[in-house]
């Protein structure tokens, strides 16, 4: 399989170890075990005792009782056998497209997006279409576009709601008419949600496998609920063929996530409103320091998120995203995501959700410290 670098993780390996200032990071303030159990009101020692005494086999292989009925109260429509475990959305994302797509299928996928939804699919041969997002729209879908884009017979439309980077996010208006597009063209719709429940205005996002029978929606623990060191993702769908072909395909390439992952991601899911009421609390205190700050610079432009966790930030130096945040992270040890990662020339990506607020002050301050020696 011939597949282009991913820049933006590649970009981060690079950089994030030796950053003074990390706010690259795409989740909310990642939790600790113990922080875990002091906000679900676990039984401490009762939990680690029963979790240090078990033997490290398997597990449940396709996934606990327990975390699939967590993973189904973040939906209206799903049961346990609608769910199919994961490392991670990244590797839900994966495990769609190798159980679905071949050469010569047509892939729509929206971009700026977390470039799995267009690069897989061109790596396994696919002949994939972009729908560009643009800044002077808010960065909301052209439905007129992909109506045209999605030509009867289309494979597969990839979309991300809310979007990583820009933070816009689709409506459940807007979102019924991509489903329309998709039953008229015969296409799975793909969603990933990994920041579904993340929203400033605290309104339910509706999932695509909720509104339509070819609908996938893929997330996981990192994101919203903190955890990306778990590495436990979904798959979920309500057809039953999709989803017996990804258990077929996983036995090749899974077998199964891991057993203690399984318990502690199926504790959190279990608590999951008290876990979505932490994360947009965070979200939202963090992203009005980030508004004053914009506010206050006049070299950074922006539209501001309407969920997520991540923003991008425009700015007007003559002068390409990778070299602008080389030399950030150069002379100030702040690590931001060039938006040439991403196709979004002129920009970068800021991840405000990461960190505490007086961290992320003391970055945003770097920032305006490097900008003024651009002047």
């Amino acid at each position: 399989m011939d597949i282009k670098p991913f820049k933006v993780e590649e970009w981060i390996n690079a950089h994030e170890q030796t950053a003074k200032y990390n706010i690259s990071s795409t989740g909310v303030v990642n939790l600790t075990l113990e922080g875990l159990l002091e906000l679900t009101g676990t039984d401490r020692e009762a939990f680690l005792e029963e979790l240090c005494s078990r033997r490290l086999s398997y597990g449940h292989i396709g996934g606990s009782p327990e975390l699939l009925q967590g993973v189904c109260g973040l939906y209206r429509t799903l049961k346990p056998a609608d769910v199919v475990p994961t490392h991670g959305a990244a590797g839900a994302n994966h495990h769609v497209f190798y159980t679905l797509i071949e050469p010569g299928d047509r892939v729509v996928s929206i971009v700026p997006t977390y470039q799995q939804l267009y690069s897989i699919p061109e790596g396994y041969g696919a002949d994939v279409k972009w729908l560009k997002l643009r800044k002077e729209d808010g960065f909301q879908p052209d439905l007129d576009e992909l109506e045209r884009l999605a030509a009867s017979g289309t494979k597969m439309i990839c979309i991300i709601n809310p979007n990583n980077p820009c933070g816009s996010v689709i409506s459940n208006e807007a979102l019924r008419r991509v489903v329309g597009i998709a039953r008229a063209a015969g296409a799975w719709l793909l969603c990933d949600e990994s920041y579904r429940h993340l929203t400033q205005n605290g309104e339910w996002i509706d999932s695509a496998a909720d509104l339509y029978e070819k609908g996938i929606s893929t997330s996981s623990t990192s994101k919203v609920f903190s955890m990306p060191g778990l590495r436990m993702g979904w798959i979920a769908c309500r057809d039953r063929d999709f989803v017996v072909s990804c258990l077929s395909h996983r036995d090749y390439n899974l077998v199964s996530c891991g057993n203690l992952d399984d318990t502690i991601a199926a504790l959190a899911l279990k608590h999951a409103g008290t876990l979505i009421e932490r994360g947009q609390r965070v979200i939202r205190d963090n992203l009005q320091i980030v508004e004053g700050w914009v506010q206050s610079e006049p070299h950074i432009s922006w539209v501001k998120p309407q969920g997520g966790s991540i923003t991008l930030l425009y700015y007007d130096f003559d002068m390409n995203s990778y070299d602008f945040c080389q030399q950030l992270f150069d002379r100030t040890g702040v690590f931001v995501s060039p938006g040439d990662c991403f196709e979004m020339p002129g920009c970068f990506r800021l991840g405000y959700a990461g960190n505490t607020a007086e961290y992320l002050k003391a970055a945003l301050d770097g920032i305006s410290q490097f900008m003024k020696t651009l002047e």
